[in-house]
């Protein structure tokens, strides 16, 4: 499963101030009765990074179109601005007339990505001219599709009044309550009347963050950024804004970035839920682990909840305290109540479970995430990569499936894709390609809209691509930050390119910190044996399979066979 991210953590609380001292951090926390704390009542929706099973890493495509006219708005009773206006609606069509089927953000994004990654294939330069054609598809599509019914939209997105609730009432009520696309319509049509809600607009950029991430739609981004400027400019260096900036920022994979705007935030409000969480992430993005650590320490005793306490687990899991991890996990889905929270909890401890080769448990978290909110895509996904480890391949093929329908992303694309491979029957070298050229068109949109997608590109590539473009991915990514996932990502691309001996020091960095994790192992294991180090590399392989059997289909497959090979040579 790739890293675990925080790209659809539940929803921050509203940040007044210190919560009570229910954390974990104290030094009888973990063995106290207290469960915790519910989380205060949720704001907007918490932007954080994607991992990467995403979360570990984030890879969503953000891209979009449109530019507001002026800065400000004009005087005058009674009028609504143009940049107010521009930045308020959709851009493309209006919000009166609701979209058909056909214009839902999952459909037409899919489409557009399936019909780019044909283009790609045919010719350079046709990738080329399609590339910029369908980008603009894509992204009129994704500002098209704002509201709708579960026959069109998201999953999980509700059908609403459009008209504005009083402004107190608009993060609480219409954006907190899960109803996101009426909650956007909501403070669009607010922010027309009242373009001067610093707010508001922040507000605003927060729900389309959310979209973005939820949707796979590539056009909320450079809206959100937009809205969060225009707060920025009403009301500088307001809090709630600059969080906002750190949210995108990490959705985007800037996590230097994400990091700035944090800090920033906590001068304005050290309690600021949304911006410690944030800079949680981003430091461990950053594979800054001991810093993480201290923040997350610093979050607990400041703002416990269920956001707090998800990031705190992911720190210890890294770290390789696994026991604790899952302990403040199933403290967390105690003190759960909103069924989002429930479902993201669920899911991380779903999550955990199948790292650890814990195929049944896992399952049963994940069936208890769903229970919650049966459109949890992280939850199906986690399902599904536990059905294929159970030996239930048909099942995780058709999860997988209906996953990437509605949201493209690479990492379940991959494992469709595998998946096929190992099935073997008719037509399904075919379907697999298809998944991995979908992986390149998306990695293509989220590059054009400004995201940072090398370290999915590193990691598709170099199993499913070309070995070279892979080695450019991950060398870049390796510049930008040091995690154990980038670490891994570099020393796989290397050994892929036939440099392993230059692999082998990332390969072992990448399992230094603790973390267990299958697929770290094995490639550590690959790049030991292609070196000559043929202990150390059963060693590797052993603990890869012994750990988590079915971390892979063909990962584990290449495992057994190398592990053979080494046995019947000794």
């Amino acid at each position: 499963m790739p890293p675990r991210t925080n790209d659809h953590a539940p929803e921050s609380g509203r940040d007044t101030g210190p919560a009570e001292p229910t954390g974990l951090s104290g030094p009888s926390a973990l063995s106290a009765p207290s469960a915790p704390a519910k989380p205060a009542e949720p704001a907007t929706p918490q932007g954080t990074t994607d991992t990467r099973p995403g979360t570990g890493d984030r890879a969503d495509a953000r891209t979009g179109t449109g530019t507001a006219t002026r800065t400000e708005p004009e005087p005058g009773a009674g009028t609504r601005s143009e940049a107010a206006e521009a930045s308020a609606r959709p851009e493309s069509g209006t919000e009166a007339a609701g979209p058909g089927p056909e214009a839902s953000p999952s459909g037409v994004h899919m489409a557009a990505l399936r019909r780019f990654s044909a283009a790609a294939c045919r010719s350079r330069g046709a990738h080329l001219t399609v590339c910029a054609a369908l980008l603009a598809v894509a992204m009129t599509a994704g500002a098209v599709a704002v509201g709708g019914g579960r026959d069109g939209t998201q999953a999980g997105a509700r059908t609403g009044a459009d008209a504005a609730p009083a402004a107190g009432a608009l993060t609480a009520g219409a954006l907190a309550g899960g109803d996101l696309d009426a909650g956007v319509r909501a403070l669009q049509s607010h922010l027309r009347s009242q373009p001067r809600d610093v707010g508001g607009w922040a507000s605003l950029g927060l729900a389309y963050v959310e979209q973005a991430r939820t949707n796979g739609d590539p056009s909320r981004y450079p809206q959100a950024e937009r809205a969060f400027d225009r707060s920025l400019a009403l009301g500088s260096g307001n809090e709630q804004a600059l969080a906002g900036r750190a949210a995108l920022a990490a959705a985007r994979h800037d996590f230097s970035g994400a990091l700035k705007y944090a800090d920033r935030a906590l001068q304005q409000n050290p309690y600021s839920e949304r911006a410690l969480s944030s800079r949680i992430d981003a430091l461990v993005e950053l594979g800054r682990y001991d810093e993480a650590a201290e923040a997350a320490d610093t979050a607990d005793s400041r703002r416990p909840g269920v956001p707090v306490f998800t990031r705190y687990a992911y720190v210890r899991e890294l770290r390789g305290d696994v026991r604790t991890a899952r302990e403040v996990l199933e403290r967390a889905l105690d003190g759960a109540f909103a069924p989002a929270d429930v479902a993201y909890v669920a899911t991380a401890l779903g999550q955990l479970a199948w790292n650890q080769g814990d195929y049944e448990t896992a399952l049963t978290h994940f069936a208890r995430a769903l229970a919650a909110d049966e459109d949890y895509l992280p939850a199906l996904e986690g399902r599904a990569r536990a059905q294929a480890a159970s030996g239930d391949r048909a099942g995780a093929i058709g999860t997988l499936e209906q996953v990437v329908v509605r949201s493209p992303l690479p990492g379940p694309l991959v494992a469709l894709g595998e998946l096929y491979e190992a099935r073997g029957a008719d037509g399904d070298r075919t379907k697999a390609a298809d998944q991995y050229a979908l992986v390149d068109a998306h990695a293509a949109l989220a590059r054009a809209g400004g995201v940072n997608s090398d370290l999915d590109t590193a990691l598709a590539a170099a199993d499913h691509g070309d070995p070279e473009a892979a080695l450019r991915a991950a060398r870049a990514e390796w510049d930008r930050r040091r995690s154990v996932h980038t670490a891994d990502a570099l020393a796989w691309a290397l050994h892929r390119s036939g440099r392993s001996e230059e692999a082998l020091p990332h390969a072992r960095r990448a399992t230094a910190t603790g973390y267990r994790n299958a697929a770290f192992l094995h490639h550590r294991g690959m790049i030991e044996r292609a070196t000559g180090h043929d202990g150390d590399a059963r060693r590797s392989l052993t603990a890869a399979l012994e750990l988590n059997p079915g971390f892979s289909p063909l990962g584990a497959r290449e495992a057994r066979a190398a592990l053979d090979e080494l046995e019947a040579a000794r």
